[in-house]
């Protein structure tokens, strides 16, 4: 029986939105973002040679369609990025009225998201009275520091100290719809951490807030830094989604990364975690020991945690390429009757004005069996939901989500 495997390679947008004028970081619009492209510009120039030089590298993923996929949603052509598609590729269009994490994956899973998420739009003194107050008091405070639009690393880094000297949760978000709580490990305890996030969540999501994320982090003033035992508290989605439909045909699902949290635990199956790396190694393990009929579903979310939102274009260059040689084995491990998607949630460019998300078109690149077809096939600009939809008909399950297959 037919297994499928959809990677999200967080972030990697490859720009031409046709609506990216309607989303902005600060008073700039997304007109223009390219992440994918931007980033391989610049290796080109010289411009990211931070421990890598060069143009960009990433022969495998090019040769699976990504430079097609690049110049087929934004009339850019690459350095590096010129290879013949081996595979089959296309560009995918989202229509849900975000740039975030929950809306590019609920709709990849076949669930365009049907409401306008709320937000908080002052860059200080950003949150209601009720929301610091339920806050401090879930908290056991007197208070909580932040209440801001920030950057996570930066306002730990100046709150940090006085976060640990009187005990109180720093609060803060962003351009997303966030409520994101940092705390030390060790002072204020990563349980306490937990639990807090965990109780405020029903007060902001009935704000339509989509996630209250756990930062936890560890050290000492001017060396802080963030763990990896961060945990987002999302909204239960509000339809059927690819897992439940996997998971209601009692196949086993396993997922991979940030995706347990992003479909707040409903139908989430086996969840592993862990850094970027060790989730390589979860993916290759599930090529090799995946039951018949089952979904494995993963994101790598480094591509936008540690490099998008902090403007580090070598850094992301250099995952960039760090991805293209692990993906080798994961694909040599595939089955003749599985599937492979390669896909990505939004665009985060790293040369882009702000910190925040970009709209753009992402790829959709694919390994496995084509009906009629050859190994090689252009799939056109598709939507988010037929991703999901794909899925499902390879699996051979009946989906009552958006989208159409592209098999």
């Amino acid at each position: 029986m037919a297994r499928a495997f959809l990677v999200v390679m967080d972030s990697v947008g490859i720009g031409g939105a046709p609506d990216a004028g309607e989303f902005f970081n600060g008073d700039r619009p997304d007109t223009g973002a390219n992440t994918l492209g931007h980033i391989a510009e610049a290796c080109a120039r010289g411009d990211a040679e931070e421990d890598r030089s060069g143009p960009l590298r990433v022969p495998t993923l090019d040769a699976l369609g990504l430079g097609a996929a690049l110049t087929l949603a934004s009339g850019m052509t690459a350095k590096g990025l010129g290879a013949a598609p081996d595979g089959f590729w296309g560009a995918a269009q989202e229509v849900s009225a975000g740039k975030d994490t929950p809306s590019g994956h609920w709709e990849l899973a076949g669930l365009p998201v049907p409401w306008e998420w709320g937000y908080f739009p002052d860059t200080t003194n950003s949150f209601p009275p009720d929301v610091l107050e339920a806050a401090a008091r879930l908290a056991g405070t007197d208070g909580v520091l932040g209440n801001e639009h920030a950057s996570g690393t930066e306002i730990i880094a100046r709150l940090g100290e006085a976060h640990q000297q009187s005990g109180w949760p720093i609060c803060y978000t962003s351009a997303d719809s966030v409520f994101q709580i940092a705390a030390h490990e060790e002072t204020f305890g990563q349980e306490r951490l937990l639990k807090l996030c965990r109780d405020l969540a029903p007060i902001l999501h009935e704000r339509r807030i989509g996630r209250v994320i756990a930062r936890p982090f560890i050290g000492t003033p001017g060396a802080y830094t963030r763990t990896g035992n961060r945990r987002d508290y999302a909204i239960e989605p509000p339809g059927e989604t690819l897992l439940d439909a996997v998971a209601e045909a009692g196949r086993e699902v396993i997922t991979i990364g940030k995706i347990g949290d992003i479909f707040a635990g409903r139908n989430t199956g086996t969840v592993l975690k862990g850094a970027d790396a060790a989730l390589m190694d979860h993916l290759r393990d599930s090529v090799a020991t995946a039951p018949d009929g089952a979904l494995v579903f993963a994101n790598f979310v480094e591509f936008d945690s540690l490099y998008g939102h902090r403007r580090d274009v070598s850094g992301y260059a250099r995952h960039l390429e760090w991805f293209d040689a692990a993906i080798v084995p994961v694909l040599a491990g595939l089955r003749a009757d599985d599937l492979l998607i390669l896909t990505a949630d939004h665009g985060n460019d790293p040369t882009w004005s702000g910190t925040d998300h970009t709209r753009e078109r992402v790829p959709v690149l694919a390994k496995g069996p084509v009906s009629g077809q050859g190994s090689a096939k252009e799939l056109g600009v598709v939507g988010f939901a037929d991703v999901g939809a794909s899925v499902a008909a390879h699996l051979g399950l009946e989906f009552r989500g958006a989208g159409e297959s592209f098999l």
